[in-house]
């Protein structure tokens, strides 16, 4: 018997207090507090009205049948008290239709707050997580917690939390009125509320359970949803529509059964709240005969009770619906929590510890005295993606300011790992890299970005227009703009562009080729002006006529920088200061193109062989 992957996890989770949970939410609720305030004051009036309604119309009775009445009603007359009673009716239900909808309409703007706020704050947590934390978690999955998780918990306030207490003080007026009118027809309904109760409970925790599986078989739909429309390309290829959609159609029937178990639950309550009500009108009506037969009650207190019977449990009714809003919020905070709970493992220092990076390649161009910048040092350097699976070993070498260096070497040697570990997309496993003399640890990430500029292979685009894809969210001015593509080569390519630097690109810039898509790239890393350059495989996609032009360009942008490179084409390189040669994340060998060529080692066996297919 196969047992679901979500099991264990639910094991751990349902443990957890349920209102502690709920209390995390509560500074999200004080941000709006004031609308929190006013919708809980407005209770009071609604419950009031709600509840003194069947006593009006057990009055109206007992006046028609001259039954003894509210000692201010003696002093009218049949017909003016019946006007002032119906007058009294009228009045509570105003006081209801206009409450309600002002009370319904606050709830809801609070629960969007709320919503929005949490959605907020989640995805700043989320876009602060180590690219480490990307590469185990599925995208849908995220989506999923940021969509359908964050508008559970909206509606836990907006229809759950303020929704129970209404009906609590619902329930509670109603009990108060009936026990003044008759103690045991009041007591004889007060014990029906006991195996409500239990029943309630009950349901409610195995709809929790059945909620919590239902949402993750909903995160492997998202996935895989994902997954296909951003590889369409590959499934029309290679013809996996049919396996892909079969595939999906699995998942798609276990999201359906976890979703009916669901709604199995949640029926099984409304279910018996159905029956124990109409056993509570039952009673009332056996009970009440024998004390009117016994002249105990009168006719209109027997009324009362039966309008009281039937409206006692309408809010128990949306007592329970409401705790299954909140068994489900309670599932997505528990979803949420796992997120907002992952820990930041690439973080900035602390205030006292941060460290600047002097930039002064504007200077460098117009004073040469000018002591240079932009020194890179690996000291015994080791990486692993997994635990003790290293994949960079004991890496120690030194980059020289404005020194051009080249990374070679077979693939997974881990040329794009040390990459990731300058730019500190990852922290080293063991071992430290500095900058200018300072450990990497110790500069705000957002320094340490904007003194390096990468260009890599694939550069991702964002739907928007052209500018906005080289500024990136960051003032620059029209003029820098226009420079920084003068200065790549690729003002023409863009004045080409049916709106120049205001054509709108489509997502991920589908409808630009993959050679213009890099020349933009290149244009994003030149107006920020960073003092040290990464190249990885940065000319791949381009064309010779334009793979030329921008070399012209990197002459230019290279001066006084530091620059490491990655290349498969070892003839791009021959021109650089100095290769470094890696091989299962070992350094072994270093030294020029002629020097390593000399040597006659792995470097000498790879260009000779490129050479050869050439």
């Amino acid at each position: 018997m196969s047992v679901s992957p979500a099991t264990p996890k639910l094991k751990r989770q349902s443990s957890n207090n349920d209102w502690r949970l709920l209390l995390q939410l509560l500074p999200y609720a004080r941000r709006n507090q004031n609308l929190l305030y006013i919708s809980l004051i407005l209770l009071i009036p609604l419950s009031i009205a709600g509840a003194v309604q069947p006593l009006i119309v057990g009055q109206a009775i007992s006046l028609i049948r001259e039954e003894p009445v509210w000692s201010f009603l003696a002093d009218f007359s049949r017909s003016e008290g019946l006007n002032l009673l119906i007058g009294l009716l009228i009045v509570t239900i105003a006081v209801r239709l206009v409450f309600v909808s002002i009370q319904g309409f606050l709830v809801q703007k609070l629960g969007q707050q709320i919503t929005a706020g949490l959605r907020e704050d989640l995805f700043i947590h989320l876009t602060s997580l180590s690219t480490k934390f990307f590469d185990r978690t599925p995208v849908g999955k995220l989506v999923t917690r940021l969509t359908n998780d964050v508008e559970a918990l909206g509606d836990v306030f907006a229809t759950g939390a303020i929704g129970i207490v209404s009906d609590f003080i619902y329930v509670l007026v109603m009990l108060i009125a009936v026990f003044m009118q008759q103690w045991q027809l009041a007591l004889m309904l007060l014990s029906m509320l006991i195996p409500v109760t239990i029943l309630v409970i009950y349901f409610q925790q195995q709809y929790r359970k059945a909620n919590y599986r239902a949402r993750e078989e909903l995160s492997k739909l998202n996935s895989m949803l994902q997954e296909n429309v951003v590889g369409i390309n590959i499934v029309q290829l290679f013809r996996r529509e049919r396996y892909n959609s079969e595939l999906f159609r699995s998942l798609n029937d276990r999201y359906r059964l976890a979703i009916d178990k669901t709604i199995f639950h949640d029926s099984a309550v409304s279910a018996t709240l159905e029956w124990i009500s109409l056993v509570a009108i039952a009673g009332v009506l056996w009970l009440g005969s024998i004390f009117i037969l016994n002249e105990t009650i009168a006719i209109g207190t027997f009324t009362t009770f039966i309008l009281y019977a039937q409206r006692l449990f309408n809010p128990v009714q949306q007592l329970a619906n409401k705790f299954t809003v909140f068994q489900g919020g309670f599932t997505a905070i528990e979803r949420i929590d796992e997120l907002m709970s992952e820990p930041i493992e690439v973080s900035d220092p602390q205030s006292e510890s941060r460290q600047r990076l002097a930039r002064n390649s504007k200077q460098l161009n117009k004073n040469s005295d000018l002591p240079a910048k932009g020194e890179i040092c690996f000291e015994n350097v080791w990486f692993a993606y997994k635990e003790n699976e290293y994949v960079l070993k004991g890496l120690d070498f030194k980059i020289k300011a404005g020194e051009k260096v080249a990374l070679v070497g077979p693939t997974g040697a881990g040329k794009s790992s040390i990459i990731r570990l300058l730019c500190r997309l990852y922290d080293p496993s063991k071992g430290k890299i500095t900058i200018d003399g300072i450990d990497i640890k110790d500069i705000p990430q957002a320094d340490l970005r904007r003194y390096i500029g990468v260009i890599l292979q694939e550069s991702f685009l964002f739907a928007g227009d052209l500018k906005r894809n080289i500024t990136l969210g960051e003032n620059y001015s029209t003029e820098e703009i226009e420079n920084s593509a003068k200065l790549t080569n690729i003002d023409r390519f863009i004045e080409q562009l049916p709106q120049g630097y205001d054509t709108q690109l489509r997502e991920r810039g589908t409808n630009l080729s993959g050679g213009q898509k890099q020349l933009i790239a290149f244009a994003r890393v030149a107006i920020r002006n960073p003092q040290i350059l990464v190249l990885d495989e940065a000319t791949a996609n381009l064309d010779v006529a334009t793979e030329a032009l921008i070399q012209e360009a990197l002459d230019r942008i290279l001066a006084n920088r530091t620059a490491i490179i990655i290349a498969h084409r070892l003839s791009t390189i021959r021109n650089v200061d100095r290769i470094l040669v890696l091989k299962k994340g070992e350094l072994i060998e270093s030294g020029t193109h002629e020097e390593l060529l000399a040597i006659d080692g792995l470097y000498a066996g790879l260009y000779k062989l490129q050479m050869l297919n050439n």
